[in-house]
């Protein structure tokens, strides 16, 4: 009997459609799963080598007890009136930050997702196949590099340009937001049904109305879904770029960090992972609200469902008012301050140069970059297994046991535990992680790994829950108990889905290391904050378009990995 994993939506995990597998393996794909089993293995060793080979104590024992310090503050944090009032209006800005990065990410996400498709390139007159080929290459080229840049060096740059501006966090979490956004939803145009698209263009319509009308509407409640786990993701996001100067939550963070005041800490903490779940609840209401209204496929809004139609207003009420909240005014981006610095940073920029060491030291930071990234999987992954089965909900074997009652504690724990694992930012885990090891690939990996590893719990938790439950009642009613039908049953059939969120999260993980080398923790993001701090532009333009490089690689050998072993 084989279980197969069905997708009540496959956008829900805020991953693009190839990077799920929607059929059966191939024949010979045990074995291609192997060797890249033990190629991923190689990796994680050769990957740890750096670290067992340093001549340095992995542990940094005075580094413990400001350690315990900090974690014992948990249980004393501020909660006078004054404090609570700066926390509660931090947590606003961040809100604010959020829905409007997520409003621009949608808007410009619809507007290269559309150009990104195939489908609006398709040419029927042989004159215009070439043509309209070149065009679709030249725009998923032109939407990969700013999907390759972390929205912490758009927030850095941005924060030159225009200064102590809202439009910064703004921009910063909507373009590379709506570069990924893009690549989703054009992917949800191809898929798309086509017959009233063509059925436009018969009947004489323009293409771009064909589009509008012919495609965007079964498309819609897709790409309203994904809008929803993108806030999640912006949140997080709006977090991180307050830690670099733009204000909210991150960055009362930092300063209290800088002050080693641990207690008002855990106040602001506390504030970002109830904001965090509240997202995530709403997040996942909507969703499921959506699969339901769509049948468990793609299609449009059921506008008739209050929960969904409900939550668009809220939404764009929330809109509406964090502009008002921030003061958002756009015409700082035209403002002659702006315009100059633009044209200096231009200027400085261009031709990039080479660091320190030349590219023998870019490379090897590449390989520390790498490494980290590699070491981070392999924690985020063990992290992640042992949340899985605990905070599924398991609904197939509701029929078959009768444990859910017993276990709804255990479950519950489980997803709070996954919600303050990734409502941390990676940053914070980068600084604590630097209490307890020395700064290198370490700490950078532990972070990323604990950050990572509640972002892909909970990718991974929502696969095993949308498994297909007949089989698995069949194997119920065979007499399996619930232990040997999650390790014989759920398990298998959902691997090749986490197969496939792993790596996702590797491709994102890359782009991540940023963050934590941001705060001291090792790679190329310690070089580049150096770079910026020392207004060494051109070098830190060189370190970008590495990073790029490196993320486009890693996105490349991950989607050959999901090729190869569906």
């Amino acid at each position: 009997m084989t279980l197969t994993a069905r997708a009540p939506d496959e956008r829900v995990g805020c991953l693009p459609l190839s990077a799920v597998p929607d059929r059966a393996p191939r024949r010979g794909g045990t074995s291609r799963r192997r060797w890249w089993l033990l190629a991923c293995a190689a990796a994680v060793v050769a990957s740890a080598l750096p670290v067992a080979l340093d001549d340095r104590p992995v542990i940094r024992v005075d580094g413990l007890r400001q350690l315990v310090e900090f974690f014992a503050a948990a249980v004393v944090p501020r909660v006078d009136g004054g404090f609570l009032a700066l926390v509660g209006a931090s947590a606003v800005t961040t809100l604010a930050y959020a829905v409007l990065g997520t409003a621009v990410s949608l808007v410009l996400g619809v507007v290269g997702g559309v150009l990104m498709s195939q489908v609006w390139w398709r040419a029927d007159a042989p004159a215009r196949r070439t043509r309209d080929v070149v065009g679709w290459g030249l725009a998923r080229a032109a939407l990969a590099v700013p999907r390759g840049i972390h929205e912490v060096i758009w927030g850095l740059g941005l924060l030159i340009v225009l200064g102590r501006s809202p439009v910064v966090a703004v921009l910063a979490i909507g373009i590379p937001f709506g570069a990924v956004t893009a690549k989703v939803f054009s992917e949800v145009l191809d898929e798309a049904d086509r017959a009233p698209y063509d059925a436009l263009l018969a009947a004489g319509a323009r293409r771009s109305s064909a589009v509008l009308y012919g495609l965007v509407p079964s498309a819609l409640g897709d790409l309203l879904s994904y809008a929803f786990y993108r806030l999640e993701c912006a949140i997080r996001s709006a977090a991180v770029l307050g830690l670099v100067g733009t204000g909210g939550l991150g960055t009362e963070l930092l300063d209290s960090f800088r002050a080693l005041v641990y207690p008002e800490m855990w106040t602001l903490l506390y504030a970002l992972i109830l904001l965090s779940a509240l997202a995530d609840g709403w997040s996942s209401l909507v969703r499921s609200r959506l699969s339901v209204s769509r049948g468990g496929r793609g299609g449009s809004v059921d506008g008739r469902d209050a929960v969904v139609a409900g939550s668009v207003l809220l939404a764009a009420a929330l809109a509406v008012a964090a502009v008002g909240w921030v003061g958002l005014d756009l015409s700082v981006l035209w403002s002659d301050r702006s315009l100059r610095q633009v044209s200096m940073l231009a200027g400085q920029v261009w031709p990039p140069a080479l660091v320190d060491g030349g590219i023998a030291e870019l490379l090897r930071l590449s390989g520390v970059t790498l490494a980290m990234s590699v070491l981070a999987m392999a924690i985020a992954f063990a992290v992640a297994a042992v949340l899985v089965v605990p905070a599924a909900a398991l609904p197939q074997l509701d029929r078959v046991t009768s444990s859910r009652a017993r276990r709804l504690p255990v479950l519950v724990a489980a997803r709070l535990v996954m919600i303050v694992l990734r409502a941390v930012p990676p940053p914070v885990w980068a600084l604590l992680a630097l209490f307890a090891f020395h700064p290198g690939i370490l700490p950078g990996a532990v972070a990323l790994g604990i950050y990572t590893g509640g972002v892909l719990g909970r990718l991974m938790t929502e696969a095993v829950d949308n498994l297909e439950g007949r089989p698995l009642r069949a194997l119920g009613a065979l007499g399996a108990s619930r232990g040997h039908l999650v390790w014989y049953g759920v398990l298998p059939a959902a691997a090749p889905r986490f197969a496939a969120y792993g790596l996702y999260r590797w491709e994102v993980t890359v782009r991540e290391t940023v963050v934590v080398g941001v705060v001291g923790a090792g790679g190329l993001g310690v070089l580049l904050h150096h770079q910026l701090n020392g207004f060494q532009f051109a070098q830190a333009a060189t370190i970008v378009l590495t990073i790029v490089v490196l993320t486009l690689a890693v996105d490349f050998v991950s989607a050959a990995v999901r090729r190869s072993i569906r």
